[in-house]
């Protein structure tokens, strides 16, 4: 079930060494799952453009969605869009409307148009800029041989507010529309070695279905799982009835196997 392979690729040597922390694939990560797609690869590189190119020809041999954030501003290290041309095998050209974009969010703030901010509307031709309602780099979205590649900033309300605006609507309207159900099961004493034997019963109930332990506490002296169950299907009912049947056919086996030993609650699911 889903409507095909998506890789997050980031871009920034703050990624790197530690300075920042990685949330934009996280959320990336979630919106595209619960849109129906599968995420295969979230691959941070530096602001080297060798790199850049090199990871941007893995993935559009390998995805049908790739999404990269950073590297669209106008420092002399944001080279993502430049390295994308070089990995498309094609020479940037000044999109116009990304200029106009650029052009109108500067002059009213009393700024000039600089050759560093004109860098900032050079995309592949035939790529569509992507509005920018919270900074001033524009979005790329370009569309190919089936495929959908969307560059975007690295500042997350840019990100967020680019995507959730512009690139949801698109990503969305790609084949049949798929429903995501999931739930949370808290299992108390109950070590994940232990509990692993009961998740792989579970998990062949159906091939829509994916459950997944996290240990939260200590495997021997406290064990402590929290348990994600989720479906996805073309029907929510659907989507929803098998991550129903998955808990209590998880905690009926839970049960069966340890008794008082399992204590289960169950929780809300991370978004």
């Amino acid at each position: 079930m889903g409507k095909g392979v998506a890789w997050i690729l980031s871009v920034g040597n703050e990624l790197l060494i530690g300075r920042v922390v990685n949330t934009n694939a996280a959320w990336l990560a979630s919106k595209l799952t619960h849109l129906g797609y599968s995420v295969r690869r979230v691959v941070a590189v530096p602001d080297e453009e060798g790199d850049i190119v090199e990871v941007f020809r893995e993935a559009l041999g390998r995805a049908d969605v790739v999404i990269s954030t950073g590297g669209l501003g106008p420092t002399p290290d944001d080279i993502t869009n430049l390295a994308f041309c070089k990995a498309l095998g094609v020479e940037p050209v000044v999109n116009q409307e990304a200029l106009r974009m650029v052009k109108e969010k500067y002059e009213a703030r009393g700024y000039p148009l600089t050759p560093e901010r004109e860098k900032m509307a050079m995309m592949p031709p035939g790529a569509k800029p992507l509005p920018n309602p919270a900074g001033t780099a524009p979005g790329i979205l370009y569309e190919h041989g089936g495929r959908v590649v969307v560059l975007l900033p690295g500042v997350p309300r840019e990100m967020e507010a680019i995507f959730e605006g512009y690139v949801e609507p698109v990503l969305r309207s790609r084949g049949p529309p798929v429903y995501f159900a999931e739930q949370v099961l808290v299992v108390r004493g109950v070590p994940e070695a232990d509990a692993a034997p009961v998740i792989r019963e579970v998990m062949r109930m159906d091939p829509a279905l994916y459950v997944k332990s996290h240990p939260k506490g200590f495997e021997v002296e406290a064990p402590l799982l929290h348990i994600h169950i989720y479906a996805s299907a073309e029907d929510g009912q659907r989507a929803e009835a098998l991550v129903e049947a998955a808990v209590g056919r998880l905690k009926q086996l839970l049960i069966a196997k340890f008794g008082g030993r399992a204590e289960i609650t169950t929780t809300q699911a991370p978004r």
